[in-house]
């Protein structure tokens, strides 16, 4: 009888980790099970191209339909799991069918995070096609735009708002844009340019309430008596981990799966990846939630090779030996695309203690490292600089001081500096 690796999840982390599976040299059975009615897609777009082009374009999958049938993957969408059996090793589905594994995959990655207030019903939010297609049909004909929330996605879609033409107004609770991802001198940036082009920003302002009129008109009310009224309302407040089913089978959760460098869960057999998982990172000694195009894909390739026997001899969460599978280490790593700014941060920004700023031709171009006190690179942010981002990442992995005068000096190519 042959071996049975299931995947619960057809996200990005999903989809590249049964493709690694197989090309790692597993001959079982995969099963790749999602919720939704799609095979894995690219979720950048939907924030960017899917509001802003004319034509509504088309939906970019990671592989063709036959990709799948060429490596002997069962995809199965829309379809769901309603628990998790660890001690049989089973999942139940919503029609009651039962399925034996023998290692299990979560990579339910996540859903974009509701208001907790009165009216959040109005607010639309992004995170599959579906809601996509929602905000692109009301930005046709939105004269004013209200954005709750100054993070990436909440960023991306008020620029998007205004290349459609329309006013844009953004409400973030916290002091300054992308708060949890950048420095306070990058915060600056994000919020020049989104100034510049015409959009209201509105920091330190908690929303309370949000209200719609007959007439289509919808209100947003906040704390201190001030109050904005707009055509849309969207909300780009973050994301909420799918984490039932792993609480529902007893796995370990810390804000996310608590898994090894090698994907294993505390329960036996069970694995987790991308968006949902909290993963020790080797180099930074802890564990890290990450929400990224690029760890999403990364680590369900990395996840799923170890699954497939590449390196591995057992479960590390059951006690037995890792063998010498790889760990996963790769160094965190996000982007964004705002009017003509591609932003691209590397490493962990927000543990910073000092930055020093390399401009580069114009304003919009430069690139940033970030120090801790002993002078160690912990981050690196490029704006429309991407070949810094890979020279700031051998920094990083390096772990080493680097000379702080020679990265001040423009005239020294960055890529000279990296510790030896």
């Amino acid at each position: 009888m042959k071996i049975t690796h299931i995947i619960i999840g057809a996200g990005q982390a999903g989809g590249w980790a049964a493709t690694a599976m197989r090309q790692a040299g597993f001959t079982g059975r995969i099963l790749l099970l999602g919720d939704e009615p799609w095979r894995p897609y690219e979720r950048p777009p939907l924030s960017k191209a899917w509001l802003t082009e004319l034509e509504s374009p088309p939906v970019q999958y990671f592989h063709k339909q036959e990709r799948y049938a060429e490596l002997d993957i069962e995809f199965r969408p829309d379809t769901r799991v309603v628990d998790i059996d660890p001690i049989g090793q089973r999942i139940r589905l919503t029609d009651d069918s039962v399925l034996a594994y023998d290692r299990l995959l979560l990579a339910t990655g996540g859903q974009a995070r509701r208001l907790s207030v009165p009216g959040a019903e109005h607010a639309l939010t992004l995170r599959t096609i579906e809601d996509a297609r929602a905000i692109r049909a009301r930005l046709a004909t939105a004269r004013r735009v209200i954005c709750i929330g100054a993070g990436v996605i909440g960023l991306e879609i008020a620029a998007s708002a205004r290349k459609r033409g329309a006013e844009v107004a953004v409400l973030e609770a916290g002091p300054a844009p992308m708060g949890r991802s950048v420095t306070p001198e990058i915060a600056a940036f994000i919020t020049d340019l989104h100034q510049g082009h015409g959009t209201e920003l509105h920091f330190n302002t908690a929303v309370e309430a949000i209200d719609a009129s007959p007439n289509g008109e919808m209100s947003v009310f906040c704390a201190g008596g001030f109050g904005l009224s707009g055509d849309v309302v969207l909300a780009g407040v973050g994301m909420e981990r799918n984490l039932a089913l792993a609480r529902q089978a007893g796995v370990k959760i810390d804000g996310g799966i608590v898994v090894d460098e090698f994907g294993h869960t505390s329960v036996a057999n069970i694995f987790a990846a991308g968006d949902v998982a909290a993963f020790f990172h080797p180099l930074f000694g802890r564990h890290l939630r990450l929400e990224a195009w690029r760890h999403a894909q990364n680590h369900g390739v990395a996840v799923g090779q170890v699954m497939a026997g590449q390196g591995a001899t057992g479960l590390g969460a059951a006690g037995q030996e890792a063998g010498v599978a790889k760990p996963y280490d790769d160094i965190p790593w996000f982007w964004t695309d705002q009017y003509d700014v591609n932003l691209q941060v590397a490493g962990l920004a927000v543990e910073a203690k000092r930055t020093i700023l390399r401009p580069g031709a114009n304003p919009h171009e430069f690139t940033a490292v970030h120090l801790l006190d002993d002078n160690r690179v912990i981050a690196v942010t490029t704006a429309n600089s991407p070949r810094d981002i890979r020279t700031g990442t051998a920094m990083i992995k390096s772990a080493r001081p680097v000379d702080a005068d020679a990265i001040a000096d423009t005239g020294k190519p960055l890529q000279s500096l990296i510790p030896r």
